[in-house]
């Protein structure tokens, strides 16, 4: 009951800002935004993000296989797949990830080298993030006024300091174990996490490998946005994507709506409007992205559904 409370709560919370999006917008104007976009370039922005995804599933398998489980690559892209979808439909747009944890976890019996090589996999893409968010700035400060931009990558920052640290560091997570031990077994969830992750720290290869990736992808996820930008036919300066798009990105991965819908429109707003977008073109390159990723994770459920009696999930 409570849980049911909780989705309900974040479904509230993504339509509610939508619905106040909207209201403040000209939607006849998005239409004609949309209808007359370079198809040729967003094909173009598809295809990177189709791209982005293939070297996530291979980032991924990389650390499985450091971690000691080796399965076939078409195993490990079933369970990809059902993350992929289920980040759609869970709180934030990392919640999916649980899942092809679950998954792994139950097939191989090793379910916490699974569930800790989902969490490098994320902590691999959010170090990524950080740095080319700060390099980006270090390139583009001068274009940057607004202080919204340094506090919230400050914010971010110290996230990422604040995740390393307690992951890392045996004395720091003794001390977050002992205060979550009064919240159930999240203490011994943390410790199992930390006895993983700190023991694949000798793997210094795949580190350096999985972090390539990482930051390929990075480079990325920014090209599309300013793609779908371009194909609206606005012309913006590009490292404003590169500032811009980790803290959306980061804003649209807090657990309080439902796949970052809502949150990810209302911060590509708050921020693009800034650097002289207008809300209209924001919204719109939001919304494509947005079904894109949708079209993605759509063929990765039918997959989830295909594969069905092949998985024990």
């Amino acid at each position: 009951m409570r849980k049911s409370f909780s989705f309900l709560i974040k479904i509230s919370i993504s339509a509610g800002i939508l619905f106040f999006l909207f209201k403040r917008v000209d939607i006849g104007k998005i239409i004609q935004i949309i209808t007359s976009a370079d198809k040729s370039i967003l094909t173009l922005a598809f295809s990177l993000i189709i791209l982005i995804y293939g070297i996530g599933f291979f980032r991924w398998r990389m650390l499985l296989v450091g971690l000691g489980i080796n399965l076939p690559n078409s195993r490990i892209f079933k369970s990809f797949c059902i993350g992929f979808f289920f980040n759609l439909l869970f709180p934030s747009t990392v919640g999916g990830d649980v899942f092809r944890g679950i998954d792994l976890g139950i097939q191989t019996h090793k379910p916490k080298q699974a569930i800790a090589s989902v969490i490098l996999d994320r902590l691999s893409g959010y170090t990524a993030l950080v740095i080319v968010a700060l390099f980006s700035l270090s390139l583009g400060y001068k274009h940057i006024k607004e202080a919204s931009v340094f506090l919230a990558l400050g914010i971010i920052v110290l996230g990422l300091i604040a995740a390393l640290a307690v992951l890392f560091n045996h004395f720091l997570c003794i001390k977050v174990r002992k205060f979550l031990n009064f919240f159930g077994r999240a203490g011994e969830v943390l410790g199992n996490l930390h006895f993983e992750i700190y023991n694949f720290r000798t793997q210094k290869n795949i580190i350096l490998k999985n972090f390539l990736y990482s930051f390929i992808i990075q480079l990325i996820v920014p090209l599309t946005f300013y793609l779908i930008c371009l194909s609206l036919g606005a012309r913006i300066n590009p490292i404003y994507f590169f500032i811009l798009v980790p803290i959306i990105a980061t804003i649209s991965a807090l657990p309080i709506s439902i796949g970052g819908f809502g949150l990810r429109e209302a911060s590509s707003i708050y921020f693009f409007v800034k650097v002289g977008v207008s809300a209209e073109i924001a919204l719109t390159v939001s919304l494509l992205s947005f079904f894109m990723i949708f079209l993605s994770g759509i063929v990765a459920g039918v997959i989830y559904v295909i594969t069905f009696s092949t998985r024990r999930l």
